[in-house]
């Protein structure tokens, strides 16, 4: 299948979403992650049958949609409801449609928070690299518990501000480190020549990023705590930190618990136990000076956290499985998308059960 780009006004804003399929297909939302757009599930898209309805939106600040400021004091919520508000539109879905709902890296934190407030239209979760039910950084155990009181060493200050300022100035160049495709090979992938031809399509989602207090990075505010950042009010990546975003217990308590498959390759260097984004990690290869040690500042045992979380999701009701895709980084549909086809069409059987 290949998407068509539609434009529609939901949750008060204007909203780029690609759509495939029949309107009576089995419906599928597809939720992108941080720093990309509904292309970038363009490659997947194209190996899916045509017994899908497909439909990915383009998140605030990203793509095609409009640049709306993130108010990070509500976690993802903000992206949640625009998402939400697509359910209703009958140009969409069908009447009363319980998509099966993919959500990749920051979209697996969306899809979580769309659980969690709308329980009733999901029909099944899956998620793809999913940010930490706590967060990304900043959380030092299995439950959670904060490494610092203000959550230092997460938001908008950790950001490489040489890779904002590229990604703002449109580079497209490979010549240095931080360039926005030096960092989709580096970092999106384990294997950049799993970009194949469609490098350039996925770099353009990259750089489709709104950059500014409001989006990506967002605001940060100074911390007495290593190393001396905390995450502000405003925008992307504050809305990820553990000061905003944390809803495992939510998560658990959901009353009506569809199915969850959990897919991740096991050399992913963003969301990991080592990643390579969370600066405790770097600060314990003294990567980043002045780390207070392990005891103060471990780093974050993400993919731990998101474990223990589905084992309690599935203790209390509900069922999920987890597929660990070996030689796989971020992006398991670009990387491996037999198997991650698969898994979804696996989901969508059960949901439609």
């Amino acid at each position: 299948m290949e998407t068509e780009q539609r434009t529609v006004t939901a949750n008060g804003i204007t909203q780029a979403v690609r759509v495939a399929g029949p309107p009576d297909g089995t419906p599928v939302l597809l939720i992108h992650g941080n720093c990309s757009s509904a292309l970038f599930w363009e490659p997947l898209v194209r190996r899916l049958p045509p017994t899908l309805r497909v439909v990915a939106p383009d998140l605030r600040g990203y793509g095609d949609s409009a640049t709306a400021p993130v108010d990070a004091t509500r976690g993802l919520r903000d992206f949640a409801d625009d998402v939400a508000a697509l359910l209703d539109d009958p140009t969409l879905f069908a009447a009363d449609a319980r998509p099966v709902v993919v959500g990749h890296s920051l979209g697996g934190g969306v899809a979580m928070r769309l659980l969690v407030d709308h329980p009733h239209r999901v029909g099944a979760l899956l998620l793809a690299a999913p940010v930490s039910p706590y967060g990304f950084g900043g959380t030092r155990d299995l439950t959670g518990t904060p490494t610092t009181p203000d959550f230092a060493g997460t938001g908008a200050g950790t950001a490489n501000p040489d890779f904002v300022a590229r990604l703002a100035a449109g580079d497209r160049s490979a010549d240095a480190p931080a360039s926005p495709r030096a960092v989709l090979r580096a970092t999106y992938v384990a294997d950049p020549a799993a970009l194949g031809e469609d490098e350039d399509l996925l770099l353009d989602t990259v750089l489709s990023t709104a950059t500014g207090d409001d989006n990506y990075p967002g605001t940060a505010v100074p911390s007495e705590n290593w190393p001396g950042t905390a995450p502000g009010e405003r925008g992307v990546l504050n809305a990820l930190a553990p000061t905003w975003f944390r809803l495992a217990d939510e998560l658990v308590a959901v009353a009506e618990k569809p199915p969850v498959t959990w897919v991740r390759g096991d050399v992913d260097v963003i969301v990991s136990d080592t990643s390579l984004f969370d600066l405790a990690y770097l600060g314990s290869l003294d990567l980043v000076p002045g780390w207070p040690g392990a005891d103060a500042c471990p780093p974050q045992p993400m993919v731990g956290q998101t474990r223990a979380v589905l084992d309690r999701y599935a203790a209390a009701g509900g069922a999920y499985h987890e597929v660990v895709l070996p030689g796989c980084g971020h992006s398991p549909h670009l990387e491996r998308p037999s198997e991650f086809v698969a898994e979804l069409l696996a989901l969508t059987s059960v949901a439609t059960a």
